[in-house]
């Protein structure tokens, strides 16, 4: 049985808020909790802007690495919140996404949070205008370019489908003066961490296997 501790109730609150948006995202939303370092446990979420989002608290959880029902998760961490909960039973089968490794990333530069909030507004008025069939924006509207970022001898292009799930997951809070989503990046992933929570996704896509 997994178990998962989080001392601090505003930490649990903020948990429950991030795996909320998830599961408000995509109902059927599984949530990889794992440990990034000692004291330190961090939760994935997918999302139907095919990119990944997370954030970490201070807590522990064991095994190292499970993944479990957001839907569970998030009734652990609300209904009867405690230092110590049951997140639900292991679905390691159901998480299919790959995830960065902990080492190799550079700081590229940092955004104000006002100004990608307004792109990412700007962009959902649009989407809302031209909503595919799933119930998402097409595809061509998700991968166009909306700010390109330089440094560290790096650029980055972030897709709209980023910003989509920055305002979809809540993370940018326009309203704090001076707040800013750094931009990081290794050769192969980049990532947008913002005030609550952190949008992460390949620069390139993978090549299909040939047989």
């Amino acid at each position: 049985m997994a178990e998962l501790r989080i001392p601090d109730p505003a930490d649990r609150e903020s948990l429950a808020a991030f795996i909320a948006r998830a599961v408000r995202l995509d109902a059927q939303a599984f949530v990889r909790l794992r440990m990034r370092r000692a004291g330190v446990v961090e939760a994935w979420a997918g999302t139907p802007f095919e990119v990944l989002v997370t954030r970490a608290v201070e807590g522990e959880v064991e095994p190292g690495d499970v993944t479990v029902s957001g839907s569970e998760l998030l009734a652990a961490l609300t209904v009867t919140p405690a230092e110590r909960m049951d997140p639900g039973p292991a679905r390691d089968l159901m998480w299919r996404s790959e995830l960065p490794t902990a080492a190799g990333w550079r700081a590229v530069d940092t955004l104000p949070a006002a100004v990608v909030a307004e792109l990412a507004d700007r962009g959902v008025t649009v989407a809302r205008e031209n909503v595919g069939p799933q119930g998402t924006p097409p595809a061509s509207l998700m991968d166009q370019t909306v700010l390109t970022v330089s440094g560290s001898d790096t650029e980055i292009e972030v897709p709209m489908r980023c910003l989509f799930a920055m305002s979809g997951m809540g993370f940018v809070d326009s309203s704090v003066e001076g707040d800013v989503v750094r931009v990081t990046a290794t050769d192969a992933w980049m990532r947008l961490d913002a005030r609550y929570g952190a949008v992460v996704r390949r620069r390139h896509a993978l090549l299909p296997l040939l047989f």
